[in-house]
């Protein structure tokens, strides 16, 4: 894989990161101004009370988030290293991308944060380019 492919997924990796962080933050006042701009972007004029159990599931799912991208980070590290042989690391990665997509999509739109489907698309979005861009799935010769 060449060296854009690998930063691509790396960059990936981060973001997710970075928005782990944001949830995170949201779970004590002093931090939370990033997650309260997300969710009035995602939810309007309603106002949200961060009251102590939103809190508890923002740190929470934060501190989730941050785990899965340091996990794919090394999983996609050893996918590439692999070349050919890493499609089961490949495969392991799309069937959770798959899986969260649409269970937090669902739930999204469910629970009235609709728009919350917008980042998600642009996350698995280039999380995909990536995959076939890259051409990862390529069977080795």
């Amino acid at each position: 894989m060449s060296g854009f492919w690998r930063t691509w997924f790396m960059v990936w990796c981060f973001s997710l990161g970075i928005f782990g962080l944001v949830l995170a933050g949201g779970g004590v006042e002093p931090t939370s101004g990033p997650v309260r701009f997300v969710l009035s972007i995602l939810k309007g004029d309603s106002a949200i009370a961060f009251e102590p159990p939103l809190r508890f599931s923002l740190a929470v799912l934060g501190a989730v988030s941050l785990g899965w991208a340091v996990t794919l980070y090394f999983m996609i590290n050893a996918a590439i290293d692999l070349a050919g042989k890493g499609r089961p690391f490949w495969n392991a990665i799309t069937a959770g991308m798959v899986s969260w997509f649409v269970i937090d999509s669902t739930l999204s739109v469910v629970t009235g944060f609709g728009l919350n489907v917008l980042p998600n698309i642009a996350l698995a979005g280039t999380y995909l380019i990536g995959l076939f861009g890259s051409g990862a799935l390529k069977r080795s010769a």
